[in-house]
């Protein structure tokens, strides 16, 4: 197999409170939200 993301999801879903696949995951949320944090900060560089 191919190796993706840090831990074997398989092991640690039993005793993990929660875990997101690899690829996928939380990946777009976390750039939403960093473009989100980009944008407030040009306003208000801005104004």
């Amino acid at each position: 197999g191919r190796l993706v993301g840090d831990v074997d999801f398989e092991d640690v879903s039993t005793v993990a409170g929660a875990i997101t696949p690899v690829p996928g995951g939380i990946g777009p949320m976390t750039i939403a939200c960093l473009l989100a944090n980009t944008l407030e900060a040009a306003k208000r560089t801005v104004s």
